[in-house]
C-alpha cells in the first residue's frame, strides 16, 4: 500500500461512497461487498498481467501475485477491524457516515 499519494484516501473514500450508494431496496451491504471483492480481484489480476510479456511468465508468478495481494488485504482488514473495535461506539452510531 502506498498511501503517500495525496489522493490515496480520496480514491478509497470515492469507492466506499459508490458502494454505499448501491445499498438500497433488496441490495444488502453483504451483496455489495461481494461485488466489490469480485471487482477488485478482477482489477488486480488485470493490472498484474500488464506487468508481463507472456501468459507463461504471468502464470509462473501466480503464487507470488496471490501472496502479495492476500497479505496486503489481510493487513488492511486487520487494521480496520482494530480501528472499528477501538471506535465502535462512534462508528456504529446510526447517524455516523463513513465517508
Amino acid at each position: 500500500m502506498d498511501d503517500s499519494d495525496d489522493t490515496f484516501y480520496d480514491r478509497a473514500d470515492a469507492i466506499i461512497s459508490l458502494a454505499n450508494s448501491q445499498v438500497k431496496n433488496d441490495i444488502t451491504p453483504g451483496a455489495v461487498s461481494a461485488s466489490m471483492m469480485y471487482g477488485v480481484a478482477r482489477y488486480n489480476a488485470f493490472i498484474s498481467a500488464a506487468d508481463f510479456k507472456t501468459a507463461a511468465d504471468y502464470q509462473a508468478e501466480r503464487e507470488e501475485i496471490v501472496r502479495y495481494f492476500v497479505e496486503e488485504y489481510r493487513q488492511m482488514l486487520e487494521a480496520h477491524i482494530d480501528d472499528h473495535a477501538e471506535n465502535f461506539a462512534t462508528y456504529m452510531k446510526p447517524s455516523y457516515s463513513y465517508t
